[in-house]
């Protein structure tokens, strides 16, 4: 299956150094070489970049991995397909707009037998089961909440209702942002650190590099990383229990 990247922060940062060792997975260290994917909030826009090479071939992701794009809300996926054939418009993450916003998506994940019918404004432009599952939420939050976006509390906890009948299906770890906040469900693996002051040196994982953060932060700084997989060697990662949803604002969970 694939793999999942967010990043939400209190203060715009640039994902230079997660991206990297992510990016890796996608077809060096690991076998998600079905296409790749990144979002990132920036005000009420969204820079959006897709494609369907592999992460450690593609052009596209070695710009990312050079220019240090900064955002408080980021969302990046690499593709093992198990739905859908490997092209551009399958790949993750996905972008809509509900409620003046836009709204991006990625899945990991298999949903067997979940082909709810999409009778509104959002359908799905591939043939992947996770674009499916982003129209279908979309769709039963505006029913839910008519034009008007709820209260931070209310969409959580339909988020959650709503994340728990789709995982039903199957495995459904998805990362979901409007630029305000980032959600994040688990149903199999994912995994959180928030780096803040003191800051000290990270090392990947899955490359040879390492940043000491300290000298490239305020202490002021605070930035929450969400991964299926950790990325780091020498941090303490925290696992999501299976079912749970967190919401990260400003760089940290929320109740």
């Amino acid at each position: 299956m694939c793999q999942l990247l967010g990043m939400n922060c209190n203060v715009p940062t640039d994902i230079v150094f997660s991206f990297t060792g992510f990016a890796t997975r996608g077809g060096r260290t690991d076998v998600h070489a079905d296409g790749w994917g990144i979002a990132f909030f920036e005000g009420k826009g969204v820079r959006h970049f897709v494609d369907y090479e592999a992460a450690v071939a593609s052009p596209i992701a070695d710009l990312i991995k050079r220019y240090p794009i900064k955002s408080r809300n980021v969302i990046a996926h690499i593709r093992k397909a198990t739905q859908g054939r490997i092209a551009l418009e399958n790949c993750h993450p996905f972008v809509r707009e509900l409620w003046g916003r836009y709204w991006v998506f990625a899945h990991n994940g298999d949903l067997k037998e979940f082909a709810p019918p999409l009778d509104g404004a959002f359908r799905r432009v591939g043939t992947t089961d996770s674009e499916w599952a982003f129209c279908y939420l979309l769709q039963e939050l505006r029913r839910r909440f008519g034009d008007s976006p709820p209260t931070q509390a209310a969409l959580t906890a339909a988020l959650r209702e709503l994340s728990h009948g789709i995982a039903a299906h199957g495995t459904f770890n998805m990362m979901l942002s409007d630029g305000s906040a980032l959600f994040a469900h688990c149903s199999t693996d994912l995994h959180y650190i928030v780096r803040q002051y003191p800051f000290s040196t990270a090392k990947l994982s899955d490359e040879d590099m390492s940043v000491d953060f300290s000298t490239v932060t305020t202490p002021n700084d605070r930035v929450a990383i969400i991964v299926t997989a950790p990325l780091t060697t020498n941090e303490t990662w925290t696992r999501f229990a299976a079912g749970e949803l967190k919401v990260f604002v400003d760089g940290m969970p929320v109740a």
